[in-house]
């Protein structure tokens, strides 16, 4: 099986990729570890791609991150349509903990207060810019696709994969 969960920066990405993990013994794949190198510098276009498709043919992967490869590979799709407000509330919470020094998913040197303009950019225009196109792929899936807005989305989600309980 090979899900991919998407979504705005803060929308709870990784923690559901890092539950599902736990509950399903899927090997999860975050792609903050592929798009960035230590101290915030971006791997190019063309290694990133490389590598994504490399991780896409395996059969079985819980990837988190935004990737077009990985939407079209995927079994299943998981979108977290959550509000910019709560992206925002979210990432700030998040950064707050790791303002001066790498999250675990991320490579060394990358503490987020220098990353953190370029997140609030991002989170801002993702509506409007990145949206748009994963609910257009979503749409034109014939099976496999959830958007998680709430509680109650989740547990469809949960019921659906199986899961008893969410570690």
């Amino acid at each position: 099986m090979r899900i991919f969960i998407t979504g705005n920066a803060g929308s709870g990405k990784t923690t559901l990729a890092r539950k599902l993990g736990m509950a399903t013994g899927l090997p999860v794949i975050g792609l903050d570890r592929i798009i960035w190198q230590p101290g915030w510098k971006k791997t190019s276009k063309e290694v990133r791609m490389a590598q994504e498709r490399v991780i896409s043919a395996k059969e079985f992967w819980i990837v988190d991150g935004v990737s077009n490869i990985f939407q079209d590979a995927a079994d299943i799709v998981i979108f977290l349509d959550v509000s910019r407000s709560k992206s925002f509330v979210r990432c700030m919470e998040r950064n707050w903990r790791f303002m001066f020094q790498s999250r675990p998913e991320l490579p060394p040197n990358c503490p987020e207060f220098l990353i953190l303009p370029y997140l609030l950019k991002l989170i801002w225009k993702f509506p409007n810019q990145v949206r748009p196109n994963i609910l257009a792929k979503m749409q034109a899936r014939d099976s496999g696709q959830f958007i998680v807005q709430n509680e109650h989305d989740l547990k469809v989600l949960v019921k659906y994969l199986g899961i008893d309980e969410m570690i």
